[in-house]
């Protein structure tokens, strides 16, 4: 599983004890100069939920004309990384010669693998008037035998995900199998990632397949085992069957998980296996020997 042990029930709920609930993970805020965004993962409590290692959700972020999002070139080792859209658009360079807006429910999905590069702006034409961003960014660790493949880069428009619209509720299926949908996203291990919207007293039951699963409350109020779910935090659950989340009020969640991938070391935008790895990216980025990525001048040296 991950590098520690949760146990269960420790998690005081509505009527006693709720032993489905491993863990309530309470966002840090992170200045990001300007705007600010709410990290989940990694956590003091927590590192990760299957394959996920980093959850990040920005704004909703009100910029002013002529402000925006300026992400310089950076680097990134053995990881995947998802952007996600609710409102807003993100431009995307990498050093594959990738240039993709990002819009909302589209997906970018990143392999870094052995090595890439890669900035996110505000696009020209956005910037110029006033917009709200509002994302999530997420990173996925690679199995061990694949976190040096060869990098690459893929885009999804939202027409190519699958969603199920009800009269109370709407499930869309960005990674993963779940809910009778299927994403087209090419994965490197189990994944699941999938936004559901629920109108006041509508439910939507887990799926019980996926080995780790959590729920993040983007938006309303939430109920799920026996307890109340904070606005901006995420629930882990166990493997037990048949575990229900109820709207109290119209409420957007986003649901992650899959299969754990054991321990991970994080430093800055580089993930791996095994620390001599992190090194030798240090020294390559210090040292210049990351590919570039076209158009783009800035450099961000090793904090």
């Amino acid at each position: 599983m991950n590098d520690m042990t949760i146990k269960p029930g420790t998690i005081a709920c509505n009527k006693g004890p709720c032993p489905s609930l491993r863990n309530l993970l309470e966002p840090v805020e992170k200045d990001l100069g300007g705007f600010s965004v709410r990290r989940l993962l990694p956590a003091a409590k927590l590192k990760s939920v299957g394959p996920f290692v980093f959850f990040d959700h920005l704004g909703p972020a009100w910029f002013e004309p002529g402000r925006g999002i300026d992400v310089r070139p950076h680097p990134h080792i053995g990881l995947a990384t998802i952007t996600y859209l609710f409102e807003g658009e993100i431009l995307h360079r990498d050093s594959l010669g990738s240039v993709q807006p990002i819009r909302p429910q589209a997906i970018n999905w990143m392999t870094a693998g052995r090595g890439i590069v890669h900035s996110e702006r505000t696009p020209p034409d956005v910037r110029a008037q006033g917009h709200t961003l509002h994302a999530l960014q997420l990173w996925v660790a690679l199995p061990t035998t694949e976190e040096e493949t060869d990098p690459a880069f893929y885009h999804y428009d939202a027409a190519e995900l699958p969603e199920k619209i009800e009269h109370d509720r709407s499930v869309r299926v960005m990674i993963g199998e779940a809910f009778g949908l299927t994403s087209p996203v090419r994965t490197w291990s189990q994944t699941l990632y999938a936004e559901v919207n629920l109108q006041a007293g509508a439910t939507v039951t887990l799926p019980d397949h996926i080995q780790e699963r959590a729920v993040y409350l983007v938006a309303g109020e939430l109920a799920a085992a026996g307890t109340d779910l904070p606005l901006h935090n995420m629930a882990v659950f166990d493997r037990a069957p048949g575990i229900e989340l109820r709207a109290k009020q119209d409420a957007r969640l986003i649901i992650i998980g899959g299969l754990p991938l054991g321990k991970r070391t994080l430093w800055w935008n580089l993930v791996a296996t095994r620390k001599e790895l992190i090194e030798k990216a240090k020294r390559d980025w210090a040292a210049g020997r990351f590919p570039r990525v076209p158009g783009e001048t800035e450099f961000i040296p090793l904090p």
